[in-house]
């Protein structure tokens, strides 16, 4: 079987919109979650977020093809992540060709443009409606804009199921190259949902954190007792799945390998998950399983980046899903949830969160969960508490869990050849 590895990273963020950026401030404890300055927060009961800002558009405006006034803010942090990710990998930029693919992730994409166009009819009549408005909003335009700014022919397209979109993504990535319809894949997720529309609907569905508006910074609290739910964040990671062979007749390195990854669905409830993680647990066992481990054989060794995702209902089943893998040796994991600092990205959750989990693999620094200051005991493990950490780990697992009932879990594991190994001093 063909192995996978990762090759190249690009992240854009509310920690910063490169990789060593991003892992500098996420390995600090650092949050990104402040005051929106950049959307409309008027009469908003939620004015906090994870925001991008000072973005660099010289990485957006490639070619005659694409541009920010044709893209919708979600576009455009792929493919400035996709620029980022594909020089990392030290693969062209330019006319990449049919042995590459892009298969991206996005829960939401588009919606800003929706809004605001939207406004438009509704305030100034149909003439007054950008032509570009479905190029701009359509699910797929973050990996149309990918493929058009760097000259990618293979498959192209979208995966959408809601916070496990990216995850989704990164399996077809994963298959696909594994039946050899591809050298390598662009892939990740991308998100763009800080709009009133976007914010309200979370708040009105109780799903957000509503009392911290004054303490950004101390608004997620995953596994905390005094958790009261989630902040969104925006932005967007991409990586390079690239086979084994293509990575060595070119001499490139890597930042971690794809053992595997699974999903599920609980068929439980639209929103909320089962609270006994029947489904999860059959994710990360699958995962594992098809990976070659025995939990009880790795729980020294491993690294969980959770879903975790501030919320009372998802931080409790993922903490018991863990449990029901793990058994008695679940209290061995070192488990965090980055979202403590980036906020909940949404679409582009598991795809940030696997750049996390591939550094942490790669330095041996594993990030924290911050705001982790009192205990609850129905999650009761070791969260990595508001300070990283130096360990050595060979596997790490990335679990996603989505609206809808989605479950994904994907394995990853240290590239422990020197000939294909990225250097940790270039993080």
């Amino acid at each position: 079987m063909q192995r996978i590895f990762i090759s190249g990273i690009g992240v854009v963020s509310c920690l910063g919109n490169d990789r060593r950026t991003f892992w500098k401030n996420l390995t600090s404890a650092q949050c990104g979650i402040d005051r929106l300055m950049e959307h409309d927060i008027r009469e908003m009961e939620v004015v906090i977020g994870g925001e991008v800002r000072n973005l660099d558009a010289s990485r957006i405006n490639l070619n005659d093809l694409v541009s920010t006034r044709k893209m919708d803010r979600a576009s455009q942090f792929a493919v400035h992540a996709a620029h980022e990710a594909l020089e990392d990998a030290g693969l062209p930029t330019k006319d990449v060709g049919e042995n590459a693919a892009v298969i991206m992730g996005a829960g939401l994409a588009g919606l800003e443009t929706y809004e605001f166009q939207m406004e438009k009819l509704l305030t100034r009549g149909p003439s007054r409606v950008s032509p570009f408005t479905i190029p701009m909003l359509m699910p797929n335009a973050p990996p149309g804009n990918i493929s058009l700014a760097f000259g990618v022919r293979g498959t192209c397209y979208t995966t959408s199921s809601a916070c496990s979109s990216s995850g989704h993504a990164m399996i077809d990535a994963m298959e696909y190259l594994r039946r050899g319809d591809a050298d390598f894949v662009i892939t990740g997720g991308t998100e763009a949902s800080l709009t009133r529309l976007g914010i309200s609907s979370f708040v009105n569905m109780k799903a957000m954190n509503k009392t911290m508006n004054e303490r950004p910074k101390e608004s997620m609290r995953p596994f905390d007792a005094d958790r009261g739910g989630f902040i969104m964040a925006e932005g967007a990671s991409v990586l390079i799945f690239e086979t084994e062979d293509h990575l060595r007749r070119r001499g490139g390195k890597a930042w971690g390998e794809v053992l595997s990854g699974r999903s599920t669905t609980d068929a439980f409830h639209l929103v909320q998950p089962d609270p006994d993680g029947r489904q999860a647990i059959k994710a990360i066992n699958s995962a594992l399983q098809k990976a070659g481990l025995n939990p009880a054989e790795i729980a020294d060794d491993v690294y969980v980046n959770a879903h975790g995702t501030s919320t009372v209902y998802n931080d409790s089943m993922e903490t018991v899903a863990l449990k029901s893998v793990f058994g008695n040796d679940a209290r061995r994991l070192h488990i965090s949830s980055t979202k403590s600092m980036l906020g909940h990205m949404i679409g582009a959750a598991c795809a940030i969160e696997m750049s996390a989990c591939v550094l942490a693999l790669t330095t041996g620094i594993l990030p924290p969960t911050i705001n982790y200051t009192t205990p609850d005991p129905d999650c009761d493990l070791n969260y990595i508490p508001n300070t990283a950490i130096q360990k050595q780990i060979k596997y790490a697992i990335n679990n996603s869990f989505g609206f809808g009932g989605h479950n994904v879990s994907l394995v990853v594991a240290r590239v422990d050849d020197p000939t294909l190994q990225r250097n940790p001093e270039t993080t």
